[in-house]
């Protein structure tokens, strides 16, 4: 089976080193930040969610758009590109399941104007070309982010009306409802079965984000499945982290059954818990809203039972913030890895604005098991806001990176390669090669 590989001339000199597995932390370890580290996680967003950018263009402008797009992150030295892909129940890509997104076309349920045209396929293919990684963007329970905004035809939710919740102006997937699950997991395994991505993402909206005064209305759910799966009246919260639990479980399975050197990546929430919240006092010292009790993700268990394959917490906040201090969370997620790859989530804008970009990175370089940051959003490099794009490609990414090894997927080596050669075109340097198809 011939597979072709593209690396820029810097790649094609380091891809044969290999870098040590990284262990648990049980208290925070640190190291000499090194500004140009050969394996180092460089990701970025790409969020779909919101846009209107892309119902604006034809297909042929929407391929152009990608191309150079993914161009621009590579030149600013970005490595992984996470690409939100289901945004509300529905489909930047070819699905039998859910139906085009809105945000693509303008109306739910609307092709483009190209029949061939598949923006996750094309977009793939941009980024592999470059030696870049590309990340599936999944959102598991959200179905509109407004309850004005209309559903295809097509649209599950037109036949299983009874199994979707809506909280404020939203509309949701009842998490507890095993069926939902199920569906899920029928969703991510088109997508890894039919498309090469790297990884399957997901962000930190599990649960929706609490309305004051206004409780998640589950009770429905609850009293059908709660006693049933041994859970008291009392004990709601840990029902509903449950519920996410054996999503997560099932996602991971169905990924590994699939392709399983597919990755699953979380992106929860900065913190964790609270330390005047955790009996033990285990939390962070921080004053704010929680994954673990205020959207029921139990991102540590998570991590301890091997569900997910990469950690990435959203540490947005300013250093010294009063509530959420950034160099108290990167320590606290350092001190919690748990053999696990950990990268970092920076806001691009709040720490330019800050004056903090270039801190926020060298500290979280001097980690001992932080492999890597990612940056919200994707857009601003694109458009070398505030000139974030040259920053990053002259002060941050000097260098190229690779990907961090994931040393726990990989337990040995493949087979030699046969009859290896490089290809030298216009603009692009990379290798090709024969290789026998495992079984």
């Amino acid at each position: 089976m011939k597979f072709k590989s593209i690396f820029r001339n810097l790649i094609l000199v380091t891809a044969s080193c290999l870098l040590c597995a990284c262990g648990s932390s049980k208290q925070t370890l640190t190291r000499k930040a090194d500004p140009t580290p050969k394996h180092e996680f460089r990701g970025t967003w790409i969020q779909t969610v919101g846009q209107t950018r892309y119902q604006k263009m034809n297909s042929a402008a929407m391929k152009h758009y990608i191309a150079e797009m993914v161009r621009k992150l590579d030149e600013a030295g970005i490595n992984a590109v996470i690409f939100q892909i289901r945004p509300e129940a529905d489909a930047f890509y070819k699905s039998d399941l859910e139906p085009w997104s809105r945000f693509l076309t303008g109306r739910q349920g609307q092709a483009p104007d190209d029949p061939d045209f598949d923006p996750l396929a094309f977009i793939i293919d941009e980024c592999h070309k470059r030696g870049m990684e590309l990340h599936a963007w999944l959102n598991p329970y959200r179905v509109k982010t407004n309850i004005n905004n209309k559903l295809a035809p097509n649209h599950i939710y037109w036949q299983y009306p009874e199994r979707f919740i809506q909280y404020g102006t939203q509309l949701f997937f009842d998490p507890g409802l095993p069926e939902n699950r199920e569906f899920i997991c029928r969703v991510v395994k088109d997508i890894v079965s039919r498309y090469d991505v790297d990884a399957i993402h997901m962000d930190d909206y599990f649960y929706p984000y609490p309305i004051a005064g206004k409780p998640f209305p589950d009770d429905e759910s609850f009293n059908k499945y709660a006693a049933l799966q041994g859970f008291s009246q009392n004990q709601r919260e840990d029902w509903r982290r449950n519920n996410v639990n054996l999503l997560i479980q099932q996602i991971k399975y169905t990924i590994a059954a699939t392709k399983p050197w597919v990755r699953f990546g979380i992106s929860p929430f900065g913190i964790y818990r609270n330390k005047k919240n955790t009996p033990d006092g285990s939390g962070s010292e921080t004053n704010g809203l929680e994954n673990y009790g205020d959207l029921y993700a139990d991102i540590l268990l998570w991590v301890k039972k091997g569900w997910i394959d990469y950690n990435l917490p959203q540490l947005y906040w300013e250093i010294g913030h009063k509530n959420a201090d950034y160099l108290t969370l990167l320590n606290w997620w350092n001190a919690n890895s748990f053999d696990r790859p950990l990268y970092i989530g920076q806001d691009l804008k709040r720490s330019i604005d800050k004056n903090e970009l270039d801190k926020k990175i060298r500290l979280s370089r001097e980690m001992s098991f932080v492999k890597g940051n990612c940056y919200w959003y994707g857009y601003l490099i694109i458009e070398n806001s505030d000139g974030v794009a040259d920053i990053l490609k002259n002060r941050i990414h000097p260098a190229k990176s690779l990907i961090p090894p994931y040393t726990h997927m990989h337990k040995g080596r493949p087979d030699k390669v046969k009859n290896l050669s490089e290809v030298f075109t216009e603009d692009m340097h990379f290798l090709t090669w024969d290789h026998k198809k495992q079984p």
